[in-house]
């Protein structure tokens, strides 16, 4: 027997089977009385309604009997709930038993079936199997059996079902495709149809138009043709007889059909014109049918013509007295009537011609607001401002023309292009012959009148202003007037020769610059007086002095002159070779400029060493006549160094100046040239040749200026260097370790002078002019040393000299210079040493041995210590 326990298992398993097999129910009994595992099959169907099945009870059985029907599955089926149903009518006990099973849960132990087994449940198995574990399996079996027998029931009815509704489907699709394809058959042919009618459609529309067509043209040829009649009737009537206007039909007198018979009259001119011109070029032979019409057109061509004239000449009366009175109406409709004579060419002109801006008065007013009075000197700015108010007034006034002639004007561009090219080529022409007039450049205008160069300003001035008003003008609207093609051919001729002016113009303004200076130094020179002729020579060199303002200057003229062929010239090539002209006219200007500079710096070197010339005195002179000549001596010294820091400065304002051109070269020329193959670099070659002359004569100034320090320097050691500077009679006393007064009166002269060479020079010409004046320096002193015998006292005077000198020339900053001076500073220890120390003076540096033996024959020993015989002996030539 199956105990209570056990039977919930069953349960339990069977709900777990249908969880994970919903559709499929199996049921194994395992018992003594059943051997075998009982197997129930059967298919479930879930529903919308969620009916379950139904319980009964056969009244000839007591077993339960489950009744399915196909609606039981319909809806929301729950195999659950007709699960429990079924349990509770077989098993009552079976949710109470359940319902306790599931409280135990947790307090017992718990079965590795899930199952909790009771003390009571172990007791009964210990008693031993006395009655069946489960007896309601026999009804439960009975029950699921029938259950199954019915689902299988009804499964074959749902199957058969389904298989007549498949054959109903079948029979129906078979149908529904028959259908199809007679629909597509249909449908095939209402395509046809309609393209048929579209053909038929389209055929019967183009037949309408072109019925159409016909008909336009029919009445298109009929218009003519009335019109052709009435055109006939109008020429027979010209024909009638040579200037007989009086027997014209109504229509040519009518004043309210002025614009028809104008049209008309027009039409019928041309017509006779042409036939004229055909019978012109027909050949003799025509017929005289042929010829006495030709002659009768002829007559209506001059009938017309003569009517045509008269009738515009009406129709420009009209419109004149419209035109005073501003009836724009009346004007519009005189203008739209006259359009059809020559396109309204006359009326436009006539228009165009009788506005006031035009008046002879008016223009002459146009020169008196831009000159001023007559007899006074114009100048650029006030030209300037007349020429801006002038235009200004021009270009409101064709404003205000420009609206009239919207509101008249069938056409207004062309009566705007008009009016424009009348102003351009009437007013402003006048204007321009009384401000520019070509001054003549073989005799230039004075500059107290201006000169050449308030010319070019005048043009520039004019220039510029023109184009404004230019541009203004087509802001306003000209047509297809080419305004800046016109307003550049006003200025052409004077654009073809400005740049000929522009280098006469410099060239004056530098000779007047030139002039301006010499009155100044000649003002200067006589304010200051005659103080000496040696003085006065420094003054005047130190009034015409370099100035880099004056150079400054020579830039602005030309950077003037550059703008304004910046301004006339459109093409970069033209523009080129201009400004090389302009900058080649720079280069001689200031090319000249410092070379004149330099020259006259020169001329005051030159003077000074005339000066020192004069005042050389010979061995045998009185003492009044040595005094005399020492103080003159002294002025042309003095004279000498103020000629060498003129030059100097000269020199350094030349370096400046030129450095000025060449950052003006770099920053505003050079830009410009480049356009040109080859400009730049002709420029800079020009350039450089210019300067080369400035450099010759500076080189050749600096020439003198060593000449000049180094006279001075002579005369300073041959005044100042006495015989016992080097042969002191107190020798073997305490040695004077002073240098003579000779080395400091020239270290002081050297050291003053010079200044003006440190600051003037820079960079290599610095170097090569100390290294040269160096070298002249180092000569001299030897030269002067000879003249000298020395003691070993004496010889320490001269090393202390030396030691002077070579200070004072290591500021030269000349490594060659240093080293010749040590070399003297070695070469002075011949005077100190005893002559038995001579042979080993001299072994470190043998290059010297020759310099050294003329420095040996100055000893005062040299021939008591018969040292010639011993150099000899040691130093074999």
């Amino acid at each position: 027997m199956y105990s209570t326990g056990n039977s919930m298992e069953i349960v339990r398993a069977i709900r777990s089977f249908h969880v994970q097999h919903p559709a499929v129910l199996f049921l194994a009994f395992s018992s003594p009385a059943v051997s075998t595992p009982a197997l129930l099959d059967f298919e479930m169907k879930e529903t919308k309604d969620g009916r379950t099945g139904k319980i009964s009870k056969s009244p000839s059985t007591d077993s339960h009997q489950l009744v399915l029907d196909i609606d039981d599955f319909k809806g929301d089926f729950s195999f659950d709930a007709l699960f429990g149903k079924l349990v509770n009518e077989v098993l009552p006990s079976y949710l109470d038993e359940e319902t306790d099973i599931s409280e135990g849960l947790g307090v017992n132990d718990t079965m590795p079936a899930g199952h909790v087994r009771t003390q009571s449940d172990a007791g009964k198995a210990s008693q031993g199997i006395s009655s069946p574990l489960f007896p309601e399996v026999d009804a439960l079996l009975s029950l699921f059996k029938d259950s199954s027998v019915q689902l299988i029931d009804l499964r074959k009815q749902i199957d058969k079902k389904l298989n007549n509704l498949k054959n109903e489907v079948a029979t129906q699709d078979s149908k529904h495709r028959k259908t199809l394809s007679e629909l597509e058959k249909g449908v095939d042919g209402l395509f046809d149809s309609f393209a048929r009618l579209d053909s038929r459609i389209s055929s019967v529309g183009q037949t309408a138009a072109k019925i159409g067509d016909h008909l336009q043209s029919a009445d298109a040829q009929r218009e003519t043709a009335s019109q052709t009649i009435d055109l006939i009737k109008y020429l027979m009537e010209f024909n009638s007889s040579p200037g007989d206007l009086m027997e014209l039909s109504p229509l040519f007198s009518d004043d309210s059909r002025v614009a028809e018979a104008a049209s008309i009259a027009q039409k019928l001119r041309s017509f006779a014109e042409e036939d004229i011109g055909r019978q012109g070029m027909a050949v003799s032979s025509v017929v005289m049918g042929n010829a006495t019409a030709s002659r009768g057109l002829e007559v209506a061509v001059g009938n017309l013509q003569e009517y045509c004239n008269e009738l515009e000449n009406r129709l420009l009366t009209k419109f004149d007295t419209a035109s005073q009175r501003k009836e724009l109406s009346t004007m519009a409709e005189c203008a739209k009537i006259l359009s059809q004579f020559n396109r309204g060419t006359s009326a436009m002109q006539h228009y165009v011609g009788l506005r006031p801006m035009f008046d002879l008065e008016v223009m002459n007013a146009d020169a008196q607001m831009v000159l001023g009075d007559p007899g006074s000197q114009p100048s650029p700015s006030n030209v300037a401002s007349g020429l801006s108010s002038l235009y200004k007034e021009i270009t409101d006034t064709v404003r205000k023309e420009a609206a009239t002639i919207t509101a008249v004007f069938p056409s207004p561009n062309d009566v705007m292009s008009i009016l424009i090219q009348r102003v351009l080529e009437d007013r402003v022409p006048k204007l321009l012959e009384r401000l520019l007039v070509n001054p003549s450049l073989a005799h230039p205008p004075p500059m107290e009148e201006g000169g050449f160069i308030l010319f070019l300003r005048m043009l520039a001035v004019a220039y510029e202003k023109t184009l404004d008003l230019a541009r203004d003008l087509s802001a306003i609207g000209c047509g297809d007037l080419d305004v800046e093609g016109l307003t550049e051919s006003l200025f052409l001729p004077y654009k073809d020769v400005f740049i000929e002016y522009e280098q006469a113009s410099l060239k004056q303004l530098y000779r007047a610059k030139m002039e301006e200076l010499r009155a100044e130094n000649q003002q200067a020179s006589e304010s200051s007086g005659t103080i000496g002729r040696s003085k006065g020579a420094s003054i005047a060199s130190s009034q015409q002095q370099i100035s880099v303002s004056v150079v400054t200057e020579f830039v602005r003229w030309n950077e003037e002159a550059i703008s304004r062929c910046t301004l006339f010239s459109s093409q970069p090539a033209t523009l080129a070779a201009k400004v090389r002209a302009v900058f080649t006219c720079l280069l001689d200007q200031v090319c000249q400029y410092i070379t004149d500079g330099l020259e006259r710096a020169r001329d005051g070197l030159a003077e000074a060493a005339a000066l020192r010339e004069r005042f050389l005195l010979g061995t045998s002179v009185s003492r009044r006549v040595a005094a005399a000549a020492v103080s003159a001596a002294e002025a042309a010294a003095a004279a000498g160094e103020s000629s060498f820091r003129a030059f100097m400065v000269a020199v350094q304002r030349c370096g400046s100046s030129v450095a000025i051109i060449q950052q003006y070269f770099a920053n505003s020329i050079s830009r410009l040239l480049l356009p040109v193959d080859g400009a730049h670099a002709a420029s800079c070659e020009e350039m450089s040749t210019a300067m080369s002359r400035a450099e010759t004569t500076a080189y050749k100034g600096l020439q003198q200026c060593i000449e000049t320090v180094m006279a001075e320097v002579e005369r300073l050691l041959s005044a100042e260097q006495k015989t016992t500077d080097y042969r002191s009679p107190d020798d073997g006393f305490i040695p004077d370790h002073r240098p003579t007064n000779a080395c400091t009166r020239v270290v002081a002269y050297l050291s003053r002078v010079l200044e003006a060479a440190f600051t003037s020079l820079e960079g290599l010409n610095k170097q090569a002019f100390l290294t040269e004046l160096g070298n002249r320096f180092h000569k001299g002193l030897v030269n002067h040393w000879q003249k000298f015998t020395f003691n070993p006292s004496g010889g320490l005077r001269l090393k202390r000299d030396i030691t002077e000198y070579g200070d004072f020339v290591r500021s030269f900053n000349a490594p060659t210079l240093d080293e010749k001076f040590e070399l003297l500073g070695i070469m002075a220890n011949v005077f100190i040493v005893a002559p038995e120390s001579l042979s080993s003076l001299f072994e470190g540096t043998p290059s010297i041995r020759k310099d050294a033996q003329r420095f040996i024959q100055l000893r005062d020993d040299y021939k008591s210590a018969k040292l010639a015989s011993k150099l000899s002996s040691l130093w074999p030539s």
